[in-house]
């Protein structure tokens, strides 16, 4: 009997719903164990399935009558036998605010949520991740299923041991932060749709293939670029600010479905190492100049003047639709 009470002081000492603020689940990893602390208000919307490991699996309730709001996940403290695996259905954000996480099987942080997925680094935090060698089905060291949005002013140490160090399954940005790559067995940065790099740093030391590949969601029906990069899947590098650093990379810095935009920013790398897959075929039908209106892009992105054009293959955005002009 003695032991059975101990068990289930141990539980609650580790799952609790103390006064946290709302909409928040409070992750703190100790080596083995993880006490998981969930707001009260959302106790209807989020399940632990993994108890008291610090391989930590949560569940976001889709089927609830209420949809309480974005969720908060805020991960914190240290285990080098853990993960983060967070399902769900809504937009959420995951916090790392001074966390240092190695699965030496697998993902460290695992993100299966085809929704915006918004990684804040905490302020001042310094935040690891690391990966084991034994999981073959990995696709990378941190995986989101979403669109994955790093923020924050903190700083990412990551590396993979298996194969990518970060891997966005739809569009990724990245704004403010600070994003180290040490090594990687494929890519440091692989997603699909586009990458956006607006501000930040960025730095790459070391990979077995690429630094960054974008990859077309649908190579299908690839859409090219779209006002505000609303629903777009155009296999698109584009770097508008920030410093993206590489050195020791195997295979092209930057490697794209679609076009390579760089109007902004710092490149520490040799840009002449990067590959642009796009061909005039991919979007779509192909106009004359006659028929263009709207706003007109070249090949790299950038805004073009109208009547000023030299020979050659334009994107032109028209009432949130885009083709591919021939002048």
């Amino acid at each position: 009997m003695k032991k059975i009470l101990l068990g289930v002081a141990t539980l609650l000492a580790t799952l609790s719903t103390k006064a946290i603020d709302n909409n928040v689940v409070a992750i703190t990893y100790s080596g083995n164990t993880a006490t998981i602390e969930i707001a009260s208000n959302i106790t209807n919307y989020v399940s632990c399935t993994s108890g008291t490991s610090s391989h930590v699996k949560l569940v976001q309730n889709s089927t609830s009558s209420a949809n309480p709001g974005e969720i908060i996940y805020q991960l914190s403290g240290t285990s080098d036998n853990g993960e983060f695996y967070m399902e769900g259905e809504y937009k959420a954000t995951i916090q790392l605010n001074g966390l240092t996480l190695t699965n030496p099987d697998s993902t460290a942080i695992h993100i299966k949520n085809g929704k915006r997925i918004k990684v804040s680094l905490a302020n001042g935090t310094t935040n690891t991740l690391a990966d084991g060698t034994t999981d073959p089905e990995s696709k990378g060291c941190f995986h989101s299923k979403g669109h994955t949005e790093f923020a924050g002013k903190g700083t990412l140490n990551i590396s993979s041991n298996i194969r990518h160090a970060i891997y966005s399954k739809e569009y990724m940005t990245v704004k403010n932060c600070t994003i180290n790559v040490s090594s990687t067995k494929k890519d440091a940065i692989h997603c699909q749709q586009y990458f956006l790099m607006q501000s930040g740093t960025i730095n790459i030391t070391s990979t077995d293939d690429d630094g960054i590949q974008v990859e077309y969601k649908d190579p299908t029906n690839p859409t090219g670029i779209t006002t505000d990069h609303e629903d777009e899947d155009s296999g698109n590098f584009y770097m508008t600010g920030g410093t993206l650093n590489m050195t020791s990379v195997t295979d092209k810095c930057v490697k794209a479905d679609g076009n390579i935009s760089m109007t902004g920013g710092t490149q520490g790398f040799d840009t002449t190492n990067i590959l642009e897959k796009a061909a005039t075929s991919s979007i779509g039908h192909i106009e004359t100049e006659k028929d263009a209106e709207g706003i007109i892009y070249d090949l790299n992105g950038r805004m073009m003047p109208k009547g000023t054009l030299q020979k050659g293959v334009y994107i032109i955005i028209e009432k949130g639709k885009t083709k591919k002009v021939v002048r």
